[in-house]
């Protein structure tokens, strides 16, 4: 059957084309280091239930879903899942596979399913016969030449810059050498014979090698499987091209190139044949869930039930309200901030806290001092709208940028090959003083920040106000103000990790908060946008004064950034400072308990450990969603593990703020949370492997050891201690304080946040008078869940 040659029918074309558009859709976006952003890796399997997922991803990519059989037995045995969680998800599973009763359920877990194979390519079956591995030669010839063509400004040079990827590849490889010397004799030759473009490579390439419009797409979603983070990439390229209305090629090209490699190869070791065969007519089968599959998905089912049994044990209801609060301060919704602001609180009662997505509302694009790069200060699900800078006066901004050239550089010239041993020995001795500072944070004493950011031009007196007014609508914010308010965004400090921007804001795309924070306070204490407030219903008392501030969560450390002064304010800002400093040892002396090794005192310096694995556990642990007024979560010790947006719907008018709720903050949380599920669970797919052995490529992303392919997700260390995974695998808990009717007409709005609920990748709840009221089930309907508190 192979390298057959004929004319393909136009309806096939359509068919197959339409195969392979549909395969580069199932891979999930992998965002840059300057710019790291969790992504849900099964966001092209939000159509699909979880078993479902489980049976594609492990034919494409031979990876569970799901933890093993013997860490839900251990936490049954534990007493941490009970039988009624067990039979609660046995009856709620509508699958016709399910085990009959709860008896041979608890029998199945005794005993583990078989471990996912993936479909073999023609690269597998022919190193099976010739001994060679194929795999391991494409990936390196694959992964050193990806390197150059997508590198981000790393490298001194790239090869054929900004030429297209297939075009690209083809120059290269005809003079790539490794796949002949490796014993792939002719390659180059194939190569260069190959069509001219991606579209006409990847026809010519199922002609030949018989892929069929049946088994198409789960055979070219193997092939992208098999390029690990690099398709990632791609698939982010397309991302943003479509953000801007444009369209990219990129992973087509990418799946055309893996094809030309199983039609060499296919050529070479035609032993391999009919196993190839039946391996197509695999792939032509139906995508189904096995029985194994189905009784691992109610177990993770049971598992996730039996936390939200332990969230509403302590959800008791609305603690009661107090007077004009002494300080509010409104952080990001980042489980991290959960901590800290329980810790201010119990500082002083008088403290009200507030949560909202880092960005604060605003759609920022933004250039820091000392460049005119952009950088996207919001969710990326959204195109900004406002463009600022912190630029400083002339001679500051010259001034900054020869200093960031002449650092660039400096570091070239010690990392290149040719200069690189020379400066060692040339610098060494003196280079150790300098070394030792770094290592010790004494190099410039505090952290320096930008200049205040601002509007590149100036809004007018209406749009200031109708910004304003949108925001603290958003925020559930527009009466009960204190005479200081705090807007506190986040971002952490670490050392040496090139995967620090996943520290930082999610809600701001991969930065830090500060810039939102900044321009937000700024805005609300412009008296033009004070002026225009009351038009649009909202009054802000005359004495309430607005501060910005960064919430550093490796340190829990929090700087406030007094831009205008305040001098009414001294006394306010000096309380507060003291009420933050309290609550900062308040919040590390909880989070030490969990990080290996550290003490209240000594957590602050993991930022500073070049050799620190695990400065901090980012959003490790996160499981639920809760969007209510703050009354209803302040007596709870969520143990920094539930993203907290305040809300209330008795101030949401139309509900526009619900819906903004919905599909904005739940889906990125969503993302959040089935990212360090997919790491966790499926770390050779989804995850970013070892820290100490990674290597960074091109800027964008990480290699283990000397080349290969890219690794997606997030490190090991991010979600393992060394004996134990440290992040709980479930799927995210969503619980709102609303009419259930208007929720269901936001569901019902949105295809594909509807997806995300009926087919259980998050899990919905309606909150009354703060507790857990109702169930949401498949197809727009509610269930009571009063039972969730008397189990508890």
């Amino acid at each position: 059957m192979f390298l057959k040659h004929a004319q393909i029918a136009p309806a096939r074309v359509s068919d197959l084309l339409k195969a392979a558009e549909t395969a580069a859709r199932a891979i999930p976006p992998a965002f840059p280091l300057s710019a790291t952003v969790a992504v849900n890796p099964f966001l092209g399997q939000t159509g699909e239930d979880l078993a479902t997922a489980a049976a594609r991803l492990g034919r494409v990519a031979g990876v569970s879903l799901m933890p093993p059989r013997a860490r839900h037995a251990a936490e049954l045995r534990a007493g941490r899942i009970s039988d009624d969680d067990l039979a609660a998800a046995l009856v709620a599973s509508r699958s016709p596979l399910k085990p009959v009763d709860l008896v041979l359920l608890r029998a199945k877990m005794a005993e583990e399913g078989p471990e996912p194979v993936a479909l073999p390519t023609v690269a597998d079956l022919a190193a099976r016969v010739s001994g060679t591995d194929w795999p391991a030669v494409i990936g390196r010839s694959f992964g050193l030449w990806a390197a150059g063509h997508f590198d981000s400004g790393q490298a001194l040079w790239s090869p054929a810059p900004g030429r297209g990827t297939f075009a690209a590849w083809r120059d290269w490889a005809i003079h790539d050498l490794t796949p002949e010397i490796a014993g792939l004799s002719g390659f180059c030759a194939w190569v260069a014979d190959a069509p001219d473009t991606a579209e006409r490579a990847i026809l010519r390439a199922c002609e030949r090698l018989g892929i069929t419009e049946d088994a198409a797409e789960t055979a070219f979603h193997r092939l992208l499987m098999d390029l690990g983070g690099w398709a990632q990439h791609a698939r982010w390229l397309l991302w943003q091209a479509e953000l801007d209305g444009r369209s990219d090629q990129t992973l087509t090209d990418l799946l055309a190139i893996r094809l030309i490699w199983e039609e060499a190869l296919a050529g070479h070791v035609p032993a391999v044949s009919d196993d190839w065969a039946a391996t197509v007519a695999a792939h032509a089968a139906p995508v189904t869930p096995t029985p194994d599959l189905v009784i691992d998905a109610i177990l993770q089912d049971a598992a996730e039930r039996a936390h939200q049994r332990r969230i509403a044990a302590r959800l008791t209801g609305p603690s009661p309200e107090a007077g004009r609060p002494a300080l509010q301060a409104a952080f990001c919704i980042d489980v991290r901030s959960e901590v800290f602001r329980r810790a201010l609180e119990t500082v002083d009662p008088r403290i009200a806290t507030i949560g909202f997505a880092g960005f604060f509302g605003l759609p920022v694009a933004h250039r820091a001092h000392g460049t005119d790069e952009v950088a996207a200060h919001l969710p990326v699900l959204l195109k900004p709208a406002l463009h600022t800078h912190s630029h400083a006066a002339p001679d500051a901004e010259i001034a900054a940028r020869i200093g960031a050239r002449a650092s660039r550089a400096w570091g070239r010239f010690r990392q290149a090959a040719v200069s690189s041993f020379a400066f060692v020995e040339a610098a060494g001795p003196g280079y150790a003083a300098k070394l030792v500072r770094d290592s010790l944070g004494l190099k410039h004493g505090a952290p320096a920040h930008d200049p205040a950011p601002v509007p590149d031009h100036g809004l007018t007196p209406e749009a200031k106000a109708a910004t304003a007014a949108a925001v603290l609508k958003a925020m559930s914010m527009t009466t009960g103000h204190a005479r200081l308010v705090l807007l506190v965004g986040h971002g952490g400090h670490v050392t040496n990790n090139p995967h620090e921007s996943a520290y930082h804001c999610g809600a701001c795309g991969g930065q830090t908060g500060e810039v939102s924070a900044r321009l937000l306070a700024r805005l609300l204490n412009d008296p033009e946008t004070r002026a225009g407030l009351s038009a649009q219903g909202i009054t802000i008392p005359a004495d309430t004064r607005f501060l910005a501030g960064l919430h550093d969560t490796t340190t829990d450390a929090l700087t406030l950034f007094e831009d205008d002064p305040a001098p009414d304010h001294a006394a306010d800002i000096r309380a507060a400072k003291d009420w933050l400093a309290r609550a900062g040892r308040i919040a590390r002396a909880e989070r030490a308990a969990r990080l290996p090794g550290a003490t209240e005192t000594t957590i602050a310096a993991r930022a500073l450990n070049w050799a620190e694995v695990r400065p901090e556990w980012g959003l490790a642990g996160c499981a639920a969603f809760i969007a209510a007024p703050r009354a209803v979560t302040r007596s709870a010790d969520l143990e920094g593990r539930a993203f907290l947006h305040s809300y209330d719907w008795r101030a949401d008018e139309g509900f526009a703020t619900l819906e903004l709720i919905l599909t904005a903050p739940v889906v990125v949380a969503s993302w959040i949370s089935l990212q360090y599920y997919g790491s966790a669970v499926a770390p050779v797919a989804f995850g970013g492997g070892n820290k100490l052995i990674h290597n960074v490529v091109g800027g964008i992303g990480v290699v283990q050891g000397n080349g290969g392919m890219l690794r997606p997700g997030l490190p090991w260390q991010t979600v393992h201690d060394g004996e134990d995974l440290v992040h709980e695998p479930l799927r995210l808990s969503v619980m709102i304080e609303a009419p259930r009717d208007a929720i269901l007409a936001v569901i019902a709005r949105h295809q594909g946040l509807r997806a995300l609920f009926d087919n259980g990748w998050l899990h919905l709840f309606a909150l009354e008078e703060g507790r857990i009221a109702a169930r949401y089930r498949p197809g727009l309907t509610w269930e009571a869940t009063r039972d969730l508190h008397m189990a508890a």
